[in-house]
């Protein structure tokens, strides 16, 4: 017989927004983000942290939101791809990157693509092509071939160089 696990209250602040929510333990940050709080932007892809999708910050660091449960981010700061844009709708450096380089095609890696980016641009800001390499490895894109996606972030990098 199975027995029912409670759910947890739960305190996070998510793109400067603060959300109290009961969760039950076993539920996904990313199904928390997208179910209870509609925030549909983090993608699910293979739900193994694989192809890097679902990625958001916590914290300050890019992290799985497939594989981490909703219960560890109690008291934590989450940034989605839903907080990039400015209140105004201004989009963030990298967005605009990424149209200006054409940087998406499906756009279905790309929240994760931006997510992951953000954390590296925010840790190095003057980033070289190997450094972004490296960073999005873990991301998975079957359109864009990488390229537009590498020269969004570099333009970005070169910018904050004061080279753009």
């Amino acid at each position: 017989m199975s027995e029912l696990i409670a759910s947890r209250r739960i305190r996070v602040t998510i793109n400067g927004a603060v959300f109290e929510r009961d969760v039950e333990p076993r539920q996904h940050l990313a199904d928390f983000l997208r179910h209870e709080l509609n925030l549909t932007g983090t993608h699910i892809g293979c739900e193994h942290g694989v192809c890097g999708a679902c990625t958001v910050i916590v914290d300050g660091v890019p992290a799985r939101a497939c594989l981490m449960l909703a219960v560890q981010t109690d008291g934590a700061v989450v940034e989605t791809v839903e907080g990039l844009a400015a209140e105004d709708g201004t989009l963030h450096p990298l967005q605009a990157a990424f149209q200006q380089h054409h940087g998406l095609q499906c756009g279905f890696c790309t929240p994760g693509m931006l997510m992951t980016l953000k954390a590296l641009l925010h840790e190095n800001p003057g980033a070289d092509e190997a450094a972004v390499r490296d960073a999005i490895s873990g991301n998975i894109c079957r359109c864009t071939g990488y390229q537009g996606i590498v020269d969004a972030a570099l333009d970005v990098a070169a910018q904050s160089r004061g080279k753009a």
